[in-house]
């Protein structure tokens, strides 16, 4: 394949050696290269239909186009440095296949609105994939919440003891974080798109270009309205990596919660051997690495998302080449947000649910106290003097190592002569979880109804 510059007309000295390396892109954006193809096959199409090229020399450039396809996917294709990027590689090789028609491709558009179209197609793919994984791992966390609605746990605040929950219940709320980021992914791909080509370098073209037929072949919405907005903005991709943050964020409190749980204090779950790794030194240690590292690249992503803010905030428009360096961060944050949700749907159906250490957890801490005071304010006492009798209740019990539900009746009574024996009844664990029966509650009939509900909403 010939090196030869297709810009180098105008320069009458060559570009110096480590230069040409420093401002290169090809090592990392030949990715790109099924959707620069694709723009380019939509592109000659366009020009044939418009009159701008013969039929047969479209037919030679999508000849020529997807042979090079093939030639990239089999491992056959050369990729050069001199060449600088995905589309003068493709393009130089086009011309070396099918010659002088070869250079007629690039009529009608830039560079700058090609990598806008490029990027966009490729994100529109990746965003269907990542949506796939999402689908996934919350399939798999609802047949685990159907299975664990009825399994007690205590529900903290302040990762302290507050409410007996239920583990199903627990799960459902992962769920609902996931839900919000599947819907942000989906609102970013609508926004993105938004097809740039016909942009040209910045201020479109004088060819009779048609781009609404070409958006029309590449699936896209609409065109972009302004030419020198279309080439130069690269909010979509910082919107998706700013979803791609909230959803690794969420990622990341789970994460948290899995290793609190499988260590021997907690003792809630076990993760799978399959997603955990032992000690050099110590036999016993079964680490979770897998929870561990999705949390520890979570800082990661975050770092991409300041970067491409940072890239952006002080660009004149339109294109520069300050731009180059919108693709390593994008790259990165799909690749890193892809494995986090692949393991995480892969794991969430292998974990162990001790539920017995879960439901000695939850008989500890006094986690009945509200169902006490809600008892006394059934019984008509006012909520704030229900709070102050129960708390006076639970230091009696903090003084004499014991639970609420060990109070004998007459104990019960010097606190408050309302209490009955129908307070046992309340200061169940199952009672407890039983008595919140409504839409977002824990009783378990709540939980199985909202597994339900949840199948029905990861396809819309």
């Amino acid at each position: 394949m010939s090196q030869e510059k297709l810009w180098g007309g105008r320069f009458t000295a060559p570009t110096d050696a480590f230069v040409e390396a420093f401002t290169a892109s090809v090592e990392f954006d030949q990715r790109l290269y099924k959707y620069d193809i694709q723009g380019s096959i939509a592109h000659a199409q366009m020009l044939a239909h418009v009159g701008v090229l013969t039929p047969d020399e479209c037919n030679q450039i999508v000849q020529g186009l997807n042979e090079i396809q093939q030639e990239i996917e089999q491992g056959k294709f050369e990729w050069f440095i001199a060449l600088e990027d995905v589309h003068m590689n493709i393009e130089s090789r086009l011309t070396q296949k099918i010659g002088a028609v070869g250079k007629k491709l690039h009529t009608g558009r830039s560079r700058n609105d090609q990598i806008a179209t490029d990027i966009r197609l490729y994100l529109r793919d990746e965003i269907e994939q990542i949506n796939t994984e999402l689908i996934r791992l919350l399939n798999a966390l609802a047949n685990l919440a159907e299975a664990e609605a009825d399994t007690i746990m205590p529900g903290f605040t302040h990762l302290q003891t507050a409410q007996p929950t239920t583990f199903g219940h627990h799960l459902l709320a992962w769920s609902e974080m996931l839900l919000r980021d599947k819907s942000r992914f989906l609102d970013c791909s609508k926004r993105m798109n938004t097809m740039p080509l016909g942009a040209a370098a910045l201020a479109g073209t004088s060819y009779p270009i048609d781009r609404n037929y070409t958006a029309k072949l590449l699936g896209f919405d609409t065109v972009a309205e302004n030419s020198l907005d279309a080439v130069s903005d690269r909010d979509f991709a910082i919107e998706f990596t700013a979803a791609a943050a909230l959803l690794m964020m969420h990622l990341s409190r789970f994460s948290e919660e899995l290793v609190l749980w499988s260590s021997a204090q907690f003792n809630f779950i076990e993760l799978s051997d399959a997603f955990t790794t032992g000690s050099s030194i110590m036999p016993q240690k079964k680490n979770p690495d897998v929870p561990e590292l999705v949390r520890g690249k979570t800082g990661r992503i975050y770092g991409h998302l300041t970067s491409l803010l940072t890239l952006m905030k002080s660009q004149p428009l339109a294109y520069n080449k300050d731009n180059q360096e919108d693709k390593e961060p994008l790259f990165d944050t799909i690749d890193t947000l892809k494995g986090s949700l692949r393991v995480f749907a892969d794991m969430i159906p292998t974990i162990q649910v001790r539920r017995e250490s879960m439901r000695t957890a939850a008989k500890q801490g006094f986690s009945t106290a509200t169902d006490l005071a809600d008892y006394l304010v059934r019984k008509g006492v006012p909520f704030r003097d229900a709070h102050e009798i129960v708390g006076k209740a639970v230091q009696y019990c903090i003084q004499n190592q014991c639970e609420l539900d060990n109070l004998n009746l007459e104990i019960f009574k010097s606190f408050s002569p309302l209490i009955n024996e129908d307070v046992y009844e309340i200061l169940t664990l199952e009672g407890s979880v039983a008595a919140r029966n409504h839409i977002g509650g824990t009783a378990p009939n709540q939980v199985r109804a909202a597994v339900e509900r949840l199948r029905g909403r990861l396809y819309r």
